[in-house]
């Protein structure tokens, strides 16, 4: 069993939640967040069925010809930053991540303003020939799923004594939504090959959906825990702005992936992050955090950033995707 909570939203979903559920619910996202950083979540209303139906044909794409899924690499995204990369072409901390995938982001026309003005990470998917259901089902998923997020930030703001709508008030009216489906392939190598090497997420909330094979670790108290699959629920955790919107009392965990099972995993990650041009402050009345740098995965101080949030993702996308640093910036 997992140390890391679960959390039932549902009550927070329906139109009108009673102020005691609410309550309950916010109490326990501090907890989770102070102690954690992690929680799962159940009763989040996304379908088993789409569910069932997203990992049926990513397992068809990644067992597809490396030509065939390099037809939407992402040297063919461009600023929107989107498509497929192979195994290795990504960096944790300089080091290739055993891992493979696709990225995603909010579906936006040529006629968008953010991509006429050439706004990075803004534009359209590029979706494979095959399996052909692909297109429809992951924009289906990305669409509930980012639902679920504004919901959970909702019950955060009511942890902080906030009113529920201050996330979207401030950050996420059109939030930065960045999605992925990553594959760790079965390796045979006796020596710990890391999926994704020791980091923490840069935005608000990540809200993760994972296969039945698990291999994902979160360092809580100094200590590496296991965070298992458990059936029908995501497990969401803090990003590095929240950490700094909140002065520290909600910190950004970090976790890795190490896939000892024997067989392949996927996972899929949503990021819920504020919108590209808003500027993360630290929350009215909350204490100014102290420099966490040195006990930092990458020796950063995410409260001492000045900017827009897509300043500091950008800084960040250069050094997980050098190659691509020119496209994207």
């Amino acid at each position: 069993m997992s140390q890391i909570p679960i959390i039932d939203i549902a009550p927070l979903r329906e139109k009108e939640t009673e102020k005691t559920a609410a309550d309950k619910i916010a109490q326990q996202i501090n907890i989770a967040c102070r102690e954690h950083g992690f929680f799962y979540i159940s009763g989040h209303g996304v379908g088993i069925d789409l569910q069932e139906e997203l990992e049926k044909l990513s397992h068809a794409f990644f067992s597809l010809p490396e030509e065939e899924k390099l037809k939407i690499s992402m040297q063919l995204g461009g600023k929107a930053w989107r498509g497929f990369f192979p195994v290795g072409n990504e960096l944790t901390s300089g080091k290739p991540d055993i891992k493979e995938g696709i990225y995603f982001g909010t579906e936006l026309d040529k006629n968008n303003p953010q991509v006429l003005a050439g706004t990075p990470m803004h534009g359209q998917n590029l979706f494979p020939e095959k399996p052909t259901e692909l297109r429809k089902i992951v924009l289906q998923y990305m669409d509930e799923v980012t639902q679920i997020g504004h919901v959970v930030m909702k019950a955060v703001a009511l942890s902080l004594n906030l009113d529920a709508d201050y996330f979207y008030s401030r950050y996420t009216k059109n939030p930065l939504i960045l999605f992925r489906i990553f594959h760790y392939p079965h390796h045979t190598a006796n020596e710990e090959l890391w999926g994704v090497g020791e980091h923490t997420d840069y935005g608000l909330l990540t809200i993760l959906k994972q296969d039945a094979v698990g291999g994902l670790q979160v360092k809580s108290g100094g200590n590496w825990i296991e965070a298992p699959p458990i059936e029908n629920t995501f497990i969401c955790n803090i990003g590095d702005m929240l950490d700094r919107m909140t002065g520290g009392l909600y910190r950004s965990t970090p976790h890795r992936v190490l896939n000892k099972s024997g067989k392949s995993r996927l996972s899929f990650p949503l990021f819920f992050d504020p919108g590209f041009d808003t500027v993360p402050k630290r929350i009215e009345g909350i204490a100014k955090a102290d420099d966490d740098s040195a006990e930092r995965w990458d020796k950063t101080n995410v409260h001492s950033f000045e900017g827009t949030y897509g300043d500091y993702i950008l800084n960040k996308v250069s050094k997980v995707f050098p190659e691509l640093k020119r496209d994207v910036m």
